[in-house]
Parts: structure tokens; sequence; C-alpha cells
């Protein structure tokens, strides 16, 4: 079992910055895809980005260009930089870990609110 907690959620003012972490309870150094969702309310979870094992890094094109995934194997922690918020990024942020071989099963974390509002 892996558990994943999220944390760093909050309310920003649009054009502000937030920081979330997810900290794994075992080693994500087997897990080859790990992935930051959101669902805003009325609407479907949708994947924000992807950060594969050997760095690669996938994002939905309405956070391009503003949002940053990383991972710190060492630590057994992925982040997720926003900037540039906008009131459309107003979600609850779910951290997910991708199936593994090792696992053999994928994870969820409980989910952190970001709200963007003035």
């Amino acid at each position: 079992q892996v558990q994943l907690v999220e944390s760093g959620g909050g309310l920003v003012q649009p054009g502000g910055s937030l920081k979330l972490s997810c900290a794994a309870s075992r080693s994500i150094f087997m897990i080859n895809a790990m992935d930051w969702y959101r669902q805003a309310p009325g609407k479907e979870r949708e994947l924000v980005a992807t950060i594969i094992a050997g760095g690669t890094t996938r994002y939905a094109d309405s956070v391009k260009g503003r949002f940053a995934i990383s991972r710190d194997n060492a630590k057994n922690t992925v982040y997720l930089q926003m900037n540039s918020l906008k009131s459309e990024d107003t979600a609850v942020y779910y951290c997910h870990a991708g199936y593994s071989a090792y696992y053999r099963q994928e994870y969820w974390g409980q989910g952190t609110q970001v709200t963007v509002s003035s």
C-alpha cells in the first residue's frame, strides 16, 4: 500500500502562485508515472500534469506554460508549481500514482482544495 498526502492548497488571488506537494508513504522510484488531476464543481476529473520516471513531463493545454510538475524520488514527493493562477483553476487537486508492476495497483490522494478568487 502507498498512501499519498497532498498539501499546499489554499486561497490565492488571480495571478498568484501556489506549490502543491504530494508525499508518498513508500518509495515512488518504482512508479513510472505520477500525475496531478483536478476536479472542479460540477465537472469531471481531468488530468493536469504527468511526470515520467525519466523526467519527461506532459501538461493539459489549459495549464501549459503556467504549471510545472516535478518529482524528488529521494523524498518520495511530487510537486506541482502553479503560477499565473486563474479563477478557472479553482478545483480540488488530486495526486495520482500510476499502476506499477512493483505495487500492482494505482493510488490516489485525498485531494487539496485550490481556490483562485479576489
